[in-house]
């Protein structure tokens, strides 16, 4: 896990070394500092050498100004370190997600991924900056400080070695409690995540039924558990100062009483002034040694779990490869699927398509009609290679889509998924997602071919009108209108229309059905309805029924001897007379 962590350092190596480079000279100069004013005190002071005296206090006026540039380099190189390792972690973490397959995607859901990208990587950000500064600088202090004191007097100095075994049983004690704990607390910040998700996405819907207080009980309910798991894993790290500060005044109480002896009882031969001053300054050194410490402990107990949840995203590895030697051609838009089987879970017991086999020729226009869960959508989920088969092949142009580059095989493949989504920008931005270089005019007839040329000329700023995020400011015909657009601008071989036309009305759909006759009269159209009149046009209609092909063949054989075609066909005629 750090090897992986640390890989993400990458151009701020420089900062993460001069950091510690800089805290290490901070730290010299501030052990060396109570040495020389032990000095003062015995050989200016006490003697009354005014000379001795102001030398001396020059010369620790000049340390004092090099520990406070040497300080704030130290924190300077720091916070460019940590920043910028949090930008990578993130960087890194979200590339690796664009590479994910629709399976990939299905392990980690949007909350959690959410809470990783922001929540975790600011943990493991401050723990990082608390690494290279504090986890340096304690040490140092702690080791630098002890070796002064022990040179000052040795018999007092064990004192400290007494209160070692205490303080590490002590953290040790403390981090095994409080590691597990936290690692739940991030699981439902992932879950809270989700709650909040899922209400402002369906805020009209909770609105429309009245159902804030359900919404708000719900919420209450996650962060209460949240609030309730931060209670007792901060109960346990709580007890982490206590312990530092009674082995550390105890050692300060101690250092106080013998030192006081010895130099009354040595009249001050053994131990001067000087000597117990600098001696109670390590001291004090040493317990803020061992605060910092506690303090790096408890960044590290937090942000081990958020650091081990980076790693399992940054580690995911996507279930969907381009081969060794990959087909960059697509030649054409034929589609074959021979004895296909899919399971979303890759369990052959558990089977959403079975034994699938049906040829569709380049050009062809395509209706599949099924049930609600009669899996026509994982059907043609396939065919980009958004999910790979369980078992069976798929080819496309005469090639299995397994062999394509995965990029080449998807810009051929355009496809209108059943959540239309549109992006914050302008509808011009929006539409050039199917051609990053398209022109104007290339636009503007992609809109007429999908029937949406007209209401955008609506808008006072036309193809420049800003969309908001989700197209929550156009309606859902329109939206489907312009997702339509978008896909006829790349092209494709293939165009994959999933119930994409649902929310528009019958005259309408006709309009673009015919549009998609005469002017991509070589794309393979596949269209998904729950409409028959969306489909009895095409040259070819695919009955789906519980994962399977039920029946196979155009509008008039169907009606003649498909039982499920019929029942669909009557129950709309029957709706539409009424």
């Amino acid at each position: 896990m750090i090897k992986r962590l640390a890989s993400c350092i990458k151009q701020y190596k420089k900062n993460s070394i001069l950091t510690p480079l800089f805290v290490s000279c901070e730290v010299i100069i501030e052990v060396i500092i109570p040495w020389i004013m032990a000095k003062l005190i015995d050989n200016g002071i006490d003697k009354g050498d005014m000379t001795y005296i102001t030398q001396t206090g020059i010369y620790l006026a000049i340390l004092c100004v090099e520990s406070l540039i040497f300080g704030a380099l130290a924190g300077k190189h720091a916070a460019i370190a940590s920043s910028g390792y949090a930008k990578n972690l993130r960087s890194e973490m979200y590339q690796n997600i664009q590479k994910f397959s629709f399976s990939n995607i299905d392990k980690f859901s949007s909350a959690s991924i959410v809470t990783r990208l922001t929540t975790d990587v600011t943990n493991v950000q401050n723990a990082y900056q608390m690494i290279i500064r504090i986890a340096v600088r304690s040490p140092l202090m702690l080791i630098f400080s002890l070796v002064m004191a022990f040179r000052v007097n040795a018999k007092l100095s064990l004192i400290f070695l007494a209160a070692v075994p205490v303080l590490g049983i002590g953290l040790f004690l403390i981090m095994t409690k409080a590691h597990p704990i936290f690692e739940k607390v991030f699981a439902m910040y992932d879950k809270l995540n989700n709650v909040v998700q899922e209400n402002l996405r369906g805020i009209r819907v909770v609105k429309s039924f009245v159902r804030e207080d359900h919404e708000n009980e719900k919420f209450s309910k996650t962060s209460k558990n949240i609030y309730n798991d931060f209670v007792r894993a901060e109960k346990i790290l709580s007890y982490n100062m206590p312990l530092m500060q009674l082995c550390s005044y105890g050692c300060l109480i101690f250092i106080s009483w013998f030192g006081a002896r010895f130099i009354v009882n040595s009249q001050g031969t053994s131990m001067t002034t000087g000597n117990l001053m600098s001696l109670i300054t390590y001291a004090m050194q040493i317990l803020i040694s061992l605060m910092m410490l506690s303090m790096v402990f408890v960044m590290i107990i937090i942000s081990r779990a958020s650091a081990e949840r980076i790693v399992e995203l940054l580690d995911e590895k996507s279930d969907i490869v381009n081969p060794e030697k990959p087909e960059y051609k697509v030649k054409n838009g034929s589609i074959v699927f021979k004895d296909v089987n899919f399971s979303y879970s890759k369990n052959k017991e558990k089977l959403c398509l079975k034994n699938i086999n049906v040829k569709i020729k380049s050009g062809e226009t395509v209706g599949i009609l099924g049930g609600t869960g009669s899996s026509k959508t994982s059907l043609v989920q396939l065919i980009p290679r958004l999910y790979d088969v369980t078992s069976g092949s798929i080819t496309v142009g005469g090639v299995d889509v397994r062999k394509y580059d995965i990029n080449s095989i998807r810009n051929e493949v355009a496809m209108v998924l059943q959540k239309n989504i549109l992006f914050s920008g302008t509808i011009k931005d929006n539409l050039r997602w199917g051609k990053k270089d398209a022109t104007d005019d290339e636009i503007i007839h992609a809109c007429k071919l999908a029937q949406v040329d007209g209401f955008i000329k609506n808008f006072t700023d036309g193809y420049d009108t800003h969309i908001e995020q989700g197209g929550s400011n156009v309606s859902g015909g329109q939206k489907q209108r312009l997702c339509i657009a978008r896909a006829l601008i790349k092209k494709p071989k293939i165009l994959i229309l999933d119930d994409s036309t649902s929310a528009v009305d019958t005259k309408t759909d006709s309009l673009i059905q015919k549009a998609f006759k005469s002017e991509i009269p070589d794309t393979t159209k596949i269209i998904i309805a729950q409409r028959i009149s969306s489909i009895e046009t095409a040259d070819k209609i695919i009955i789906m029924d519980n994962g399977k092909i039920d029946a196979v063949g155009t509008h008039a054989q169907l009606l003649k001897t498909n039982r499920i075609y019929q029942e669909v066909y009557n129950s709309q005629m029957k709706g539409g007379e009424n």
